[in-house]
């Protein structure tokens, strides 16, 4: 079930997990981002149909160490850019610190954003920051109307089992494309009956 998991560009956050991420076009000296799911934003869970952009934050994550998953020191937010449990759960912050900072104290890089879907049936790997411990699996299919309570999502990611049973603490992991640091997906929740 747990694997251990190359951790480069993972952060642990004290609810859940997340990244240090990039866009495609993003370059060293640009300010650095984390993300992780809506609902692990320290405001708690976002309204349906609401948003935040552009929070103050001073939330800390700790950067984790790629091999054995010790905490390497903590990187600051200082906003919240994007937030929402509406269509996609997804929390984007902005860190005080820029990528080039981050390599030369921590010698860890960022995951990037990938502008393209991966396919069905796809290699995927989930890693949680949270238990520093990765999934294996594969896409089972794109669900697209996913209902929890109030919240609705679009789109969202079926994982297939066994491999990817993921659990509490795992919820703003990264989902990212087998053998590469391109992230597909955040994984967000599952069923517990």
């Amino acid at each position: 079930d747990l694997r251990a998991v190359n951790l480069e560009g993972i952060v642990a956050l004290s609810n859940c997990s997340g990244a240090l991420v990039r866009y495609e076009s993003s370059i060293d000296d640009d300010q650095a981002m984390v993300l992780t799911n809506g609902h692990c934003n320290e405001g708690g869970f976002i309204d349906p149909n609401a948003f935040v952009m552009n929070a103050p934050s001073h939330r800390s994550f700790a950067v984790l160490d790629p091999s054995s998953g010790s905490s390497l020191g903590n990187v600051q937010a200082e906003k919240i850019l994007y937030a929402t449990m509406t269509k996609t759960d997804v929390t984007l912050y902005r860190l005080t610190s820029t990528y080039r900072q981050i390599r030369d104290r921590f010698g860890v890089r960022p995951l990037t954003l990938s502008s393209r879907e991966t396919d069905r049936g796809g290699k995927i790997e989930i890693v949680s920051g949270y238990w520093k411990k990765g999934y294996a699996c594969s896409v089972e299919y794109f669900v697209d109307t996913l209902k929890e309570g109030d919240w609705t999502w679009r789109n969202s990611i079926r994982y297939t089992r066994p491999g990817c049973e993921t659990i509490h603490g795992t919820s703003g992991s990264p989902i990212v494309a087998a053998g590469t640091d391109r992230i597909v997906g955040i994984n967000n929740t599952g069923n517990d009956d």
